[in-house]
């Protein structure tokens, strides 16, 4: 089982709040780095977030 595997199995239930702890950790780096890299933030915040399912609605179908 790898890394990423165990995070969202720790995470389960809880996609909201990681949501909010992707975000709220995308934005220290970005203020850090004076938006010099904000494109890539973004582009990595968004994809975290798919990952751990923090993207989806509470009435959507959950992803295997």
């Amino acid at each position: 089982m790898s890394a990423l595997d165990k995070i969202k199995k720790m995470l389960k239930g809880h996609e909201d709040q990681a949501g909010k702890g992707v975000d709220k950790a995308g934005d220290m780096i970005d203020k850090k780095t004076h938006g010099k890299y904000g494109k890539q933030i973004d582009a990595g915040q968004d994809r975290l977030k798919q990952e751990f399912g923090a993207d989806r609605g509470k009435d959507d179908p959950p992803r295997s």
